[in-house]
């Protein structure tokens, strides 16, 4: 029985199977607290302590659906192209925003780790909390950080950027699909997209462009901050 609970198809099924739940709350309810992965994550870990199953085994497990988080990001590239009129005149903001996003996503994680006095290997997990999970976990990976840290902060990051983003949108004032966009991408990478596809088309489409260019920035930028930071 333990060999079952504890192999890819459960895992995957446990995990498929709570994300559906989840949609089907959300679809009849419609409120930021009933985010479909949350709800999946309100579920799943209940049922791994329960079950006696570690992160590694359930990271074994899910390695499929991991997997496919690289070709998704890809995928939303079909999006932007059909919004590609938005792109005139906004390129120099577009990367200018980014790549301010990106520096704050940084700087922010090692100035509360400073106030807080965390080991540097927490500190180097929680970096790329703002990109998408593939490559928050490569560039933990390249930089001996706890991978399990890495990834729930990630999952947290994103969560709570897609709960709150659109509530701090709407008070700031901030009307432009494209910045709106933009800014769920940047923040809350692959969750935050989500929230916003379901907002529009265009939103959709700049939140996962804002993935790419956080990804790329971040790998950049991270080894600059730490540097200067050092000094």
């Amino acid at each position: 029985m333990k060999e079952i609970l504890h192999s890819d198809t459960f895992i995957v099924i446990l995990t498929i199977g709570s994300y559906y739940i989840g949609t089907l709350i959300n679809s009849r309810v419609n409120k930021p607290f009933t985010n479909p992965l949350l709800i999946a994550l309100i579920l799943i870990i209940p049922t791994l302590l329960l079950l006696d199953i570690d992160y590694p085994t359930y990271e074994k497990g899910s390695h499929i659906i991991s997997f496919m988080l690289g070709p998704t990001v890809v995928a939303l590239g079909y999006i932007l192209h059909k919004q590609i009129a938005y792109l005139h005149g906004n390129i120099r903001s577009i990367l200018i925003s980014v790549s301010i996003g990106s520096i704050v996503g940084v700087v922010s994680v090692l100035l509360i780790c400073w106030l807080f006095d965390c080991p540097r290997e927490v500190m180097i997990s929680m970096e790329p909390k703002s990109v998408t999970m593939p490559i928050a976990l490569a560039i933990s990976e390249r930089s001996n950080g706890i991978l399990a840290m890495t990834a729930i902060t990630v999952f947290v990051c994103g969560i709570f950027g897609s709960v709150v983003g659109p509530w701090v949108l709407k008070v700031t004032g901030i009307k432009s699909k494209v910045a709106k966009g933009l800014a769920l991408g940047a923040a809350a990478h692959g969750v935050g997209t989500s929230r916003a596809i379901q907002m529009g088309q265009v939103e959709g489409a700049f939140a996962g462009m804002a993935i790419a260019l956080m990804g790329i920035l971040t790998a950049i930028v991270i080894p600059i901050i730490e540097s200067i930071w050092k000094m």
